[in-house]
């Protein structure tokens, strides 16, 4: 069921997204070579408990899953790019990170994800990392009131085709509120002018991830990490967002922390 939010709902869901963007950026400016990735996650978790907040990850068990997650934070390194169970690893010289959060806070969630070089970086990494930020950018901009989730799923689409990538719809944006996955799925990939209507009070995660040479994903026998069945690397953009009279509100921005 999808769900609309009202403008003090909405208001009480800034805090979340606050804390989101606050930990996200924290965590990534300390990642660095040698960084371990069980390290990262028990940062993750003090923050949590400092914060009253509760981890939407920990427990976690949907169907695709095979077992509840266990961790706070998904850590996907190179060719993963989604759902990467932290393990015993030490971040080497131009891995390709990625960092994917979501918490409640009194009750309202908030999802974000963010991708990054540690060390010396590899160019078409780095031009990958900018297709998925250029395409959230557009999808953000898509948000608005009288579009669709078509026009949103075909601004992230279009990015990544001018690009030259391809595109897996199997995993993809979704409604947030008081779960962290709920309707509507918002695909990276559709066809503009259809789909639901945007209202104001709608809250979307939108999430636009690619794969340098494939849309073909398998999954690590954690039943969990998600890679390329090529091999090759995966970059992961997320942002919550609210959809308002006045325009997108990006509940997880993180611009401001720079």
């Amino acid at each position: 069921m999808i769900e609309l939010r009202t403008p003090a709902e909405i208001d009480q869901m800034r805090a979340a997204g606050a804390f989101v963007a606050e930990t996200l950026h924290s965590l990534r400016h300390d990642t660095r070579v040698g960084t371990n990735l069980l390290a990262i996650d028990r940062r993750a978790h003090e923050l949590i408990r400092r914060a009253g907040a509760e981890s939407c990850y920990i427990d976690y068990h949907p169907s695709f899953g095979a077992s509840p997650f266990g961790k706070v934070i998904c850590t996907s390194i190179n060719d993963a790019v989604l759902h990467g169970l932290p393990f015993d690893y030490d971040l080497r010289d131009g891995d390709l990170v990625t960092l994917d959060f979501a918490v409640s806070v009194d009750g309202w969630v908030a999802d974000s994800a963010v991708s990054f070089v540690v060390g010396t970086p590899r160019d078409e990494d780095l031009a990958l990392i900018d297709t998925t930020e250029r395409a959230l950018d557009a999808a953000i901009r898509a948000a608005v009131v009288g579009n669709r989730i078509g026009d949103i799923s075909a601004a992230i689409g279009d990015v990544a085709r001018a690009d030259g990538l391809g595109i897996n719809t199997d995993f993809g944006g979704h409604g947030v509120g008081r779960i962290m996955h709920g309707d509507p799925h918002v695909p990276n990939d559709g066809r503009a002018g259809r789909g639901f209507p945007l209202k104001p009070g709608l809250v979307i995660a939108i999430e636009p991830w690619f794969l340098q040479s494939t849309d073909e994903l398998v999954t690590d026998p954690d039943g969990w990490t998600l890679r390329s069945v090529d091999g090759s690397r995966g970059a992961h953009s997320e942002h919550t967002v609210a959809i308002t009279a006045d325009g997108p509100v990006v509940l997880t921005d993180r611009s401001h922390l720079s």
